[in-house]
């Protein structure tokens, strides 16, 4: 053999040894199990079919973790995402991945199709196990459905052979099939279920057929399915005769045909056990955590950022990089403008917790499964404004809900966002940059104030510091977060002077104007006209798109309402608010930001510039102008009119001095409250009254849909005013409720409007339940406890009622002022109003009779009772406890079913003659 050849064959064996060493290698750190890095995963497969792909799982060598391999199935169309390794008897059974998140939680769609012989009976088993059992079924809220006819379906444990549940389906004739079961959960007939009662890694189902013959309609429904669902009063498998008949389950319901399954990584009993072997240890320097069933193993999680990956080495520590604002970034999202420090890329966001995403023209945020459709970005007042997202992604959430287990839901709700402010308002989130102060913030590298007209400014919770944010200086506009040069389009320009904007603004028109042909140059002076015309012009096709002649036309149609509403200008409002400066802002809200203003008659008003985006709620919001400007009650707050002239329309209202009854309740908790007990109990009725009349007085019903004590006005008397109906919606008064988009404040919303988003009158109910209990104990809704966690009050409450400790709770000055009956009175209430199912709650005019009622008490007990100046006697002051035979505890009760109406003044003075003296 020649030198050459030699050579040649020498060559070609090291490249063969080379290949294998590489393969070794990679082999070698797929098995090693110790974290690897996002730079190395890169060029691993990131989806498939829709189906997201995160480590430890991963399709191809060196992507995933040992046991956690998946392939992608390219046959179908869309690809199809599976689990390889699933231990099964049959070829027929399918794992398919439908989604996989970061923090290891796979949904999966488990199923199987088993052929049989008509007219034959037989017998089949199937077994499940994923590969080296580390996925879990959790137990209780998913089950084994069965379709099929005349078979018997039996769960049993592989590895005890102990039976974890049983069900029996039949059919009958198609017509009672069709009446009796389609469309509904399964109930025996045509599918059954069998729920897990426990954590399980792996089964087996054994089906019996009992039936030789089957009514002939459905004698060809040969194929028996068996799949995992999602089972809970708000998913579950709906049957269909067109599943029985078939050869498989129709997969387009996703939800309630699939389960949400753990991860766990099962080489090792434990963390401790597991942690002593660093190779193989997956979590690195991340939070472990056991399982929490007897088949052991553990999980990982990040300390802090939920939406990163655990199992990556380094992927929990997401710092803020103030660099990351590219050029080329996608700045927008359908009709909403994308700022840094949020991005729609990771490259183009300061950080994953900035990270949004954007799904047919609509903005979501969050990770794992929960997620939420963004609306707008505030980046002045650092408010991100948001809705509940209908993915898929999302629906756990409800799920929770469903399960009536709340505080679950708000901890795995509030850890999944542990960097935004949630408390104040539902729908509206405060932001954060890090947990740092300023003074911290200015010494670090990545510092994200860097504009240079920007400053620092601290993000509290009350008195808590949460961490710091960035805002333009005092006479500059424009983002605080970028450093960029005069060729960025406005939407991305740092700090900039009001002036310098506005003064770009007219050089660019009159630049536009003045390009004339020769000799036509207009003069300064016609510019300034043109420029006033456009300004006109636009306010006036404003006012027609605001429906402003609607409105008129409403006004004028109804004398009692003309005299009283007012359609402003707004050059009025301009003038009243000294051009909307800032120094004249009230607040900010869910709804919008509030103005004072002093019109030209000398009147002090608040001017309401309220959150209003589609063309549908101009509409909506034209009805309820003229429908509020009829209310007339000395505790809600009077509508003086309102301005369409620009963009978003504005209202205004009578201006209320004393502040809200939030601020005076949990402003300095320092200090002994302002409102004594004797003027609580009368805030709640006068707030019961004004709700009540909203309910059943008002020509046409209303529902307020976000009552708290933030919306509850107090003026120079400490009169209640309830006000800020901008997610009020009014129905027709032969309607119980109204399908709506979930609007309201978090830790005042009811559970079963958040559910359904069917809002009633019950939910109001709910939300004044909550105040309520702020009233006796002068705690948030979701206030830090004493570690610094955030809690539920609502939840707190009923748990300190159910283990009678309320009294440990209660407000210091309460317990010294008010006998003990008196506070139990009004728990008792607050948690009547707080039942989970709204037909269980009383009506808002029950509340109130129970309020005058145990106000009636209190006066007369402290000798303090009053004949109003109207010379309006209230009888219920003459109502003696011992002459009551109403179990205050008791609204359901058939007895008291007339107390359940909408009464008129006259009806109550009659009914309540009758009462004993």
């Amino acid at each position: 053999m020649s030198a050459a050849a030699d050579t040649l064959l020498f060559a070609m064996r090291l490249l063969v040894l080379m290949c294998l060493v590489i393969a070794a290698a990679m082999q070698m750190q797929a098995a090693s199990g110790a974290p690897p890095t996002a730079a190395k995963l890169a060029h691993c497969l990131k989806s498939c079919g829709g189906a997201n792909i995160s480590y430890p799982y991963g399709v191809g060598a060196g992507c995933f973790r040992p046991g956690f391999e998946l392939t992608c199935d390219h046959s179908t169309k869309p690809p199809k995402l599976l689990l390889l390794g699933v231990a099964t008897n049959t070829n027929t059974t399918t794992t398919k991945i439908v989604d996989q998140y970061r923090d290891g939680y796979v949904q999966a769609y488990v199923s199987f199709n088993i052929a049989t012989t008509p007219g034959v009976l037989g017998t089949y088993n199937r077994t499940w196990e994923s590969p080296g059992r580390i996925l879990s079924i959790g137990p209780d809220y998913y089950a084994l459905v069965a379709v099929g006819c005349g078979i018997e379906v039996y769960l049993v444990d592989p590895d005890t052979e102990d039976m974890l549940g049983y069900c029996f389906s039949m059919c009958t004739d198609m017509a009672m099939m069709h009446k009796e079961a389609e469309g509904k959960a399964c109930s025996g007939m045509g599918c059954c279920v069998v729920t897990f009662r426990r954590p399980v890694r792996a089964f087996r189902v054994s089906i019996t057929q009992r039936e030789a013959t089957q009514p002939f309609q459905v004698a060809n429904a040969s194929t028996i399915k068996v799949f995992l669902s999602e089972e809970s009063t708000t998913y579950h498998y709906n049957f269909t005769i067109g599943d029985l008949l078939s050869d498989e389950i129709n997969e387009t319901t996703v939800a309630s045909t699939s389960a949400y399954l753990s991860t766990f990584i099962a080489d090792q009993p434990n963390c401790t056990i597991a942690q002593k072997d660093p190779e193989r240890y997956a979590c690195g320097d991340n939070k472990c955590l056991d399982a929490d069933d007897e088949n052991g193993g553990y999980r990982c999680a990040c300390i802090k950022y939920t939406n990163s990956n655990p199992y990556l080495d380094g992927d929990c520590d997401q710092g803020y990089e103030p660099t990351r604002n590219r050029q080329n970034c996608s700045r927008s999202c359908g009709n909403m403008t994308i700022p840094f420090p949020f991005g729609l890329q990771e490259e183009c966001s300061a950080n994953r917790k900035f990270l949004l995403n954007c799904t047919s023209k609509q903005a979501f945020i969050g990770g794992s499964y929960t997620q939420y459709q963004v609306t707008n970005i505030s980046l002045d007042q650092g408010l991100l404004f948001v809705n509940f997202s209908q993915h898929e992604e999302a629906y756990s959430e409800l799920v929770e809900i469903s399960r009536d287990n709340i505080s679950q839901w708000v901890e795995s709700w509030i850890d999944e966002f542990n960097d935004f402010d949630v408390s104040q308002h539902y729908g509206i989130w405060k932001w954060f940059v890090t947990n740092m102060t300023c003074e911290k913030a200015k010494k670090s590298s990545a510092y994200a104030c860097i504009s240079t007209n920007g400053e620092c400014t601290g993000v509290t919770h009350g008195h808590v510091h949460l961490g710091y944010r960035c805002k333009c200086s005092t006479g500059y506009e424009g983002n605080p977060y970028i450093l960029t040069s005069a060729r960025y389009p406005m939407i991305v320009r740092e700090c900039a002077t009001t002036k310098q904007e506005a003064t770009v603004a007219l050089v660019a028109l009159m630049a536009h104007l003045s390009i004339q042909p020769k000799g036509n140059a207009l003069p300064p002076s016609n510019i300034i006209l043109s420029w006033r015309g456009i300004q006109k012009k636009i306010r006036r096709d404003y006012f027609h798109k605001n429906k402003g002649l609607l409105l008129e036309q409403l006004i004028s149609c109804d004398d009692s309402v003309a005299h009283k509403t007012k359609i402003f200008s707004l050059d009025e409002l301009e003038k009243a608010t000294n051009n909307f400066d800032s120094t004249r802002i009230l607040g900010s809200g869910g709804h919008g930001t509030v103005y004072k203003g002093i019109l030209s008659d000398q009147r002090v008003v608040a001017i309401k510039k309220s959150k209003i985006v589609e063309q549908s709620e101009i509409d909506q919001f034209v009805n309820e102008v003229a429908m509020l400007s009829q209310i007339i009650h000395r505790n809600v707050v009077k509508l003086f009119g309102c301005c369409l002239e620009s963009e978003v329309p504005l209202l205004v209202y009578e201006f209320i001095s004393n502040g809200t009854l939030y601020d005076l309740l949990h402003g300095n908790l320092q200090s002994k409250c302002v409102l004594t007990w004797w003027n609580r109990i009368r805030i709640a009725l006068e707030a019961a009254s004004a709700l009540a009349y909203l309910h059943c007085a008002a020509s046409v019903p209303i529902f307020h849909r976000d009552v708290k004590s933030a919306n509850i006005l107090l003026d120079d008397n400490f009169t209640t005013k309830v006000s800020d109906f901008g997610a009020s919606r009014s129905v027709s008064i032969d309607e119980t409720h109204v399908v709506t988009i979930v609007q309201g404040t978090f830790g005042y919303l009811d559970p079963e409007y958040y559910h359904t988003g069917q809002l009633n009158e019950k939910s109001d109910v709910y939300s004044f339940g909550v105040i309520l209990i702020e009233l006796i104990t002068r705690k948030r809704p979701i206030f830090l406890n004493s570690i610094g966690e955030k809690q539920n009050l609502c939840h707190h409450f009923l748990q300190r009622q159910q283990n009678n400790t309320t009294s440990e709770i209660v407000d210091v000055q309460v317990l010294e002022e008010a006998d003990q009956w008196e506070i139990d009175e009004i728990a008792s209430l607050a948690e009547i109003c707080l039942r989970l199912r709204g037909e269980q709650r009383p009506k808002m005019k029950e509340v109130e009779l129970r309020l005058q009622l145990l106000r009636s008490k209190v006066a007369k007990k402290k000798n303090r009772v009053e004949v109003s100046r109207e010379n309006e006697i209230d009888p219920l002051l003459l109502y003696t406890p011992s002459s009551s035979s109403v179990n205050p505890r008791d609204f359901n009760s058939a007895s008291h079913n007339d107390a359940t109406r909408c009464y008129t003044m006259e009806q109550e003075l009659v009914s309540w003659t009758n009462l004993p003296r």
